[in-house]
């Protein structure tokens, strides 16, 4: 199977998920996850169609940049766990961080923001397991308030909705409960009308699951062994 295949194999499965919900397909975004990958198979997707790409290290991708550099509408976004030191480089590679876990993060990533001259798209990252080994901040927790506290300060942020990681189970049901908590969490949190917060973006779903998640409301499906294949171990 190629990339290309694949690709138009998910989002078959993507039309046919939204279906069962009653949803319009239009409605779910397909990022292809290309960590650990060399820049070539992100070339060959592009050149398949597909245009939105998620990262999880700062480093590894900076050292792909170059080479994707004639990819002028490709958009990147950083989904892996960001340490603050490292967010000045990360809103310069960048346009939009899907991983945001703490105000202070928040904090650098504006200030970033306002030093580059650019406004970066931001979604909140939730523990919905409640995983210590994850990051991510709990629902209804002080420091998901705090984040909320800061969003009006933020002039160079975007706020644009949720994103999880929920608890791995070879079932893909199994992750369905904590996908239905996001959903809800997010219209409890819309219902609040906090200012220079949207909440259009649900982020969840990965290849074992992502039917299920669009079923349980996902606008974003992150996509990495489906389109690419199994990774090498290290």
């Amino acid at each position: 199977m190629t990339i290309a295949s694949n690709l138009t194999a998910i989002h078959d499965r993507i039309a046919h998920a939204a279906q069962r919900a009653q949803r319009n397909a239009g409605e779910v975004a397909l990022m292809g996850v290309t960590k650990t990958l060399g820049a070539n198979y992100i070339i060959e997707a592009y050149e398949a169609g597909q245009r939105l790409f998620g990262e999880n290290r700062v480093q590894e991708f900076s050292e792909k940049v170059a080479a994707l550099a004639s990819l002028r509408d490709a958009r990147f976004h950083m989904i892996g766990h960001l340490q603050s030191n490292k967010a000045p480089k990360a809103a310069e590679l960048f346009s939009a961080i899907d991983s945001l876990d703490s105000a202070k993060l928040a904090e650098r990533l504006n200030a970033a923001g306002e030093k580059l001259g650019k406004a970066l798209e931001v979604l909140i990252e939730i523990n919905v397991g409640g995983e210590e080994a994850k990051s991510g901040v709990a629902p209804n927790s002080p420091q998901l308030e705090s984040i909320f506290a800061g969003i009006p300060t933020w002039k160079h942020l975007r706020i644009r909705g949720l994103m999880t990681v929920p608890p791995f189970t070879e079932d893909p049901e199994g992750g369905r409960s904590y996908f239905r908590q996001l959903r809800e969490l997010r219209d409890r949190l819309a219902a609040r009308n906090l200012p220079g917060l949207a909440l259009d973006i649900l982020s969840m779903g990965m290849s074992h699951d992502f039917e299920v998640a669009i079923e349980e409301g996902s606008t974003c499906v992150r996509i990495g062994t489906a389109i690419f294949g199994d990774r090498a171990k290290p």
